[in-house]
């Protein structure tokens, strides 16, 4: 009977739980601490900040974590801090624009670079493939959607997931339908 404890189980589930649950927040708290940062901290005159907090509410963040992360933004700390657009070609020509917030914008290049590198995707030069997006609100929407061969779907899926990973990545838009 060793190793069939309840608890333990329990244990190991909610750790598991925690850590993925932690790190949405991460990203939705760095997500807030910039939209304050840029024409206040008060969501009814922010826009882009009451969409954050919106979105920080459904993923049913703590209010004192949302309060702490709009403070944040006029402390020191967040002056580190910043917002950065990386534009890719994903496989089978597919265009992808990546926004991440970041403390070191060197070292987020670095592994962005390398993840793209491993999933068959080139990072471009500014304006590469920003062409491609038009912007609506907050999102950008692909003026030339694509469908891609099922091989090249899976490595964009990958793709997608081991972005999405990316402690500093925030979004990922783009025209590959899938």
């Amino acid at each position: 009977m060793s190793g069939h404890s309840k608890w333990a189980q329990i244990k190991y589930k909610k750790a598991a739980s925690d850590a993925k649950r932690g790190k949405i927040f991460s990203k939705l708290s760095r997500a807030i601490t910039i939209a304050a940062r840029e024409p206040g901290a008060d969501p009814k005159t922010n826009s882009r900040l009451a969409a954050a907090v919106e979105e920080a509410r459904k993923a049913n963040m703590p209010s004192d974590n949302i309060e702490r992360a709009m403070k944040k933004a006029s402390s020191k700390e967040s002056a580190e801090l910043k917002e950065v657009v990386y534009e890719a070609y994903g496989p089978g020509g597919s265009a992808a624009i990546i926004t991440a917030v970041t403390d070191n914008s060197n070292r987020t290049t670095n592994e962005i670079k390398h993840l793209l590198s491993e999933h068959g995707a080139k990072l471009g030069v500014e304006g590469s493939a920003m062409w491609a997006f038009d912007k609506q609100g907050r999102d950008f929407t692909a003026k030339f959607p694509m469908v891609l061969p099922e091989a090249d779907a899976k490595k964009f899926e990958a793709l997608l997931e081991v972005l999405d990973d990316h402690d500093d990545v925030q979004e990922v838009y783009s025209n590959a339908g899938i």
